[in-house]
């Protein structure tokens, strides 16, 4: 019982219905499995509806394998699920080593959070000079970096909406 490839939308918010559409689950399914996998926790927004990041449907679509293709139990997916997500999270953070305690960070921090210039081909170039990461590595900076220019994205707009109109008190 193979699982096909799953093509996910690039938005940054998913609502629990499209979230169903793309697992192949019913929603109370999904509610379900919020309460069993902490790893699984979509925001809500102001109305309370569950508002699903990229992330959230991946994590989904593991759950989903690992209980209806691998057999899982309910318990042998979480402690499965878990040990995947913290491989995926030992990357370390490496200083270089020219910075001293009284250097100044700004000088060598890379782009701004408003440039709007930066293209992620460009940051990737700038970082690739400084270490040789593996493939592995590699793609989790790549998935990073996507999702921190998302949030930029967001905070821009933001941004540039409370600039444009007066303080409330």
């Amino acid at each position: 019982m193979g699982q096909l490839a799953v093509v996910i939308p690039e938005k940054i918010y998913f609502k629990i219905g499209e979230v169903c559409e793309l697992v192949g689950v019913q929603a109370h399914v999904l509610r379900y499995w919020e309460t069993e996998f902490p790893m699984l926790s979509p925001q809500k927004n102001r109305s309370g509806q569950r508002s699903y990041r990229r992330r959230d449907v991946e994590i989904s679509l593991r759950i989903k394998q690992l209980l209806y293709d691998e057999m899982f139990t309910i318990a042998g997916a979480k402690k499965k699920l878990q040990a995947e997500m913290r491989e995926t999270t030992k990357l370390k953070i490496v200083q270089p080593a020219s910075h001293s305690e009284g250097d100044d960070l700004k000088a060598d921090s890379g782009p701004g959070l408003y440039d709007d210039d930066l293209v992620l081909d460009e940051f990737e170039q700038t970082v690739s000079g400084r270490q040789t990461p593996t493939s592995d590595r590699r793609e989790a900076l790549k998935s990073l970096a996507t999702q921190l220019l998302e949030l930029r994205q967001m905070l821009k707009s933001n941004h540039t909406r409370e600039s444009g109109r007066p303080r409330q008190k």
